[in-house]
């Protein structure tokens, strides 16, 4: 906590508040100058006294730095981490993890998949094992996988990566330039837009709402900004669970390919399809020439496990190939087990993935059922695909609530989480139907006695007025 010094009014520890948090959350960079005391306080409309003061408690508390004649830059202190990468170091302990979205991968799997690949990982061990590529067979597995989906693919249209967050960031690193513009949905991912904003791009956001994707705005967006690219979630989108439908896509395109934008189409979700059938490829939608300008992305840590860390893109050759030299400067490849491992797995994909989607139907009624009967006036569409509902709470306590909870025994994110712009979605909470049935109802549990013993008024004075 900041500390808040005798004499110094609430607006003071306020501001400093708002900022910090946002520097924890990411959402402001770590050595990035802040605005001058003057010019903030005009913006403001406050006085310049009330900025010093702020700025004296965020550098008191080590949120800043200041150097004579060159402004005041943010910081961190040297106990605490980032929200953003302190949320995968918690240690062990008795609370409900609800603040990530992802499955464990069944033991028998991983043990029959491990006898499997043995042999041939000696067969690769006699090699130098770097494939900045991925492995040859990996990637003829992945490329069939897109050609039964509807989308024609060859090999050299792949590249594997460390995961989709992997496959984006070299996207934007060979693609974009400080300052371009990139559209994104608004909530969308945090990770991908925690990577724009680090890359030092611009975010222009367009609204997922409950009934979907207003693409009118999307053309708009489009048309007016020009964007460098666009990142889009289209198959059971991030947190909302949405599907766009197939009109909608091809309305995308089109006007994408007006504006020369690259499309980043996100497929991490695509097979997790619980109420329709899993959509084709969104690149099936092009006119002749211009499935070109779409760059698709996937991973296995959804629908297997996250601790493979294998993820693809789906390019022009061409562009493979750049992408390929952007990666040696920093990664001649993955893991050849992990490699191994993951096509064995997919070659399973028809005998584990209609399980898998049928526990999820399961834990998803569970968690729906149990809302329903322990926090009646929460709201939510039920998604037809995904892994979690995008909750209506009815009121901005999603950052109190999430706070609070962890003193229950649930870690879990707000709805400001996944914003693209700093202030929206307190209303808001995403909850993942990720764990067993029995441990969901429980963390259910454990909130509505959070809500039950009151919450405190904190998530106001936790929203940042002056980053519009």
């Amino acid at each position: 906590m900041l500390p808040d010094p005798a004499g110094a009014r609430p607006a003071y520890r306020h501001l400093a508040q708002a900022i910090s948090t946002l520097i924890l959350d990411g959402r402001i960079s770590l050595h990035t100058r802040l605005p001058a005391e003057r010019e903030l306080a005009t913006a403001l409309n406050t006085s310049r006294p009330t900025i010093t003061a702020a700025y004296d408690l965020l550098r008191q508390s080590g949120y800043a730095h200041s150097r004579k004649g060159a402004g005041t830059w943010t910081a961190l202190p040297e106990d605490r981490a980032p929200t953003r990468v302190a949320r995968f170091l918690q240690p062990g302990d008795s609370a409900i993890d609800l603040a990530r979205a992802a499955f464990g991968l069944p033991e028998h799997l991983l043990v029959d998949a491990l006898r499997e690949v043995a042999p041939h990982l000696t067969e690769h061990a006699h090699t130098p094992g770097y494939h900045p590529y991925g492995l040859p067979e990996l990637r003829a597995t992945i490329a069939e996988r897109f050609t039964r989906r509807g989308l024609a693919t060859v090999p050299e249209q792949i590249l594997v990566t460390s995961g989709a967050q992997h496959a984006f960031t070299l996207v934007i690193g060979l693609l974009s330039a400080p300052g371009d513009r990139v559209m994104v949905e608004s909530p969308s991912y945090p990770n991908v837009l925690d990577a724009i904003r680090r890359a030092r791009l611009r975010p222009v956001s367009v609204p997922v709402t409950d009934t979907g994707w207003d693409v009118e705005i999307i053309e708009s967006t489009l048309r007016q900004v020009v964007p460098q690219l666009a990142y889009l979630i289209p198959d059971f989108h991030n947190p909302t669970g949405l599907l766009m439908p197939a009109h909608e896509r091809v309305r995308v395109l089109r006007a994408a390919q007006r504006t020369g934008t690259w499309l980043v189409i996100d497929e991490t979700m695509a097979e997790l399809a619980l109420d329709v059938p899993a959509p084709p490829p969104f690149a099936c939608h092009a006119a002749p020439g211009g499935a070109g300008q779409v760059i698709t992305i996937g991973s296995m840590s959804k629908t297997y496990w996250g601790g493979l860390r294998i993820g693809w893109l789906r390019a022009p050759s061409r562009l493979v190939t750049e992408l390929a030299g952007q990666r040696i400067a920093t990664d001649l490849g993955g893991s050849v087990l992990d490699q191994l491992l993951a096509r064995n797995l997919l070659a399973r994909e028809a005998d584990v993935l209609p399980s898998r989607l049928e526990q999820i139907r399961e834990q998803r009624t569970a968690l729906t059922a149990a809302l329903a009967g322990h926090i009646p006036q929460w709201t939510w569409r039920l998604p037809p695909g995904g892994l979690s509902l995008w909750v209506d709470m009815g009121e901005p306590i999603a950052s109190a609530l999430a706070e609070r909870a962890l003193a229950y025994g649930v870690r879990i994110e707000g709805g400001a989480f996944f914003a693209a712009d700093p202030g929206l979605f307190e209303q808001r909470l995403r909850i993942p139907y990720t764990k067993p049935s029995d441990t969901l109802r429980e963390a259910v549990h454990r909130m509505a006695a959070t809500l039950i013993d009151g919450l405190p008024a904190a998530s106001a004075d936790r929203r940042p007025h002056w980053v519009a």
